[in-house]
């Protein structure tokens, strides 16, 4: 698939992605190397653990890499994730990590599935 289908299936704003990084080539780079951010698996982990400062601190970062690269779907899931884990665990967690790990792998798969250059 194309770099702007990639955005439809993964639902965020090829528009926004481009305006920001000024080139498809840009997008394209930034976009591809999310696959090999660490920052899920480290969210994985610190719930896993009950650490739920590093599971904030994880759930930020996701959440600031996807606003960069407009992969809004998942910025927005990461974002209430976040604002939910900012004073330790809530009520609201269970949900909301759900959600997350649907957008995250919805997003995954749409990487996966872009063309090659």
């Amino acid at each position: 698939m194309t770099l702007e289908e990639c955005y439809v299936a993964l639902e965020g704003s090829y528009a926004d992605a481009i305006s920001r990084l000024r080139s498809e080539k840009l997008v394209r780079k930034f976009a591809l190397k999310f696959l090999n951010d660490g920052s899920y698996q480290l969210l994985q982990d610190s719930l896993a653990k009950e650490d739920y400062a590093e599971a904030f601190r994880a759930a930020h970062t996701i959440k600031g890499v996807c606003q960069n690269l407009a992969f809004d779907k998942l910025g927005n899931s990461s974002e209430h994730l976040t604002e939910s884990l900012r004073n330790g665990w809530s009520d609201a967690a269970p949900a909301l990590i759900e959600q997350v790990k649907a957008d995250y792998q919805q997003t995954i798969a749409a990487l996966n599935d872009l063309d090659p250059e």
